[in-house]
């Protein structure tokens, strides 16, 4: 009898709440919009856009540190919160270049002044500093070789990028910066093509924008 009567209980007892899930954004397009900006700025200034070459670009500085680098980082940190580990190790790592890109030119750094006394030394070591991330940048575009056209052209044109503006570096060659600048415009404008057809969604556009999906 006791065994029918826990049964009573159980079936009688009040079903658990039901918790629902917090909604968690889409950090994509913040993160490439912070890309895309800092890299059309230093690339219209690598490209030498209007102004004599080996014009100052420390304007990009402020870009590099809070946009480029701080607010991308943290879409990265929000892209390991909804699961995509791609998009994590992307923006991440992208907000990390722009961070150590801009604290080049803090003189309280002591990156440039070390160099100080040492002809050709400091283009090396940018050249092989460059090289590293175009090897980066080349493993991501393998990784992401199931994503979409449009992601895929974003980090082919970055990996050129980044061996152009190294390859300028190395030789001390003006014509493949102009042309690293040319292809970060380029990279930026695909950048920002992404992240307007992440922003186009069908629930808040009338239209949206094809990245020719692969997946």
């Amino acid at each position: 009898m006791s065994g029918e009567q826990d049964i009573e209980a159980k079936y009688q007892a009040p079903l658990p709440p039901v918790v629902a899930q917090p909604t968690i954004a889409n950090p994509g397009p913040l993160g490439l919009c912070g890309f895309a900006l800092t890299t059309l700025v230093l690339s219209l200034h690598n490209a030498s856009a209007g102004m004599p070459a080996g014009s100052p670009n420390n304007v990009v500085v402020g870009l590099a540190f809070f946009y480029g680098g701080l607010v991308q980082l943290l879409a990265g940190m929000w892209e390991f919160r909804t699961g995509n580990t791609f998009g994590a190790t992307a923006f991440s790592s992208y907000g990390g270049f722009w961070l150590s890109y801009a604290i080049m030119f803090i003189p309280g750094a002591n990156i440039r002044e070390a160099y100080e006394g040492h002809p050709g030394a400091l283009e090396h070591s940018l050249g092989i500093y460059l090289t590293a991330w175009a090897i980066f940048t080349a493993l991501m575009l393998i990784a992401c070789h199931r994503s979409s056209v449009a992601m895929i052209a974003l980090f082919f044109f970055l990996t050129v990028t980044f061996i152009l503006l190294a390859a300028a570096d190395f030789h001390g060659n003006a014509g493949a910066k102009v042309a690293g600048g040319a292809f970060g415009v380029i990279t930026a404008v695909i950048a920002w093509y992404n992240a307007l057809a992440g922003l186009l969604t069908k629930e808040s556009s009338y239209f949206t924008l094809p990245t020719g999906r692969l997946s």
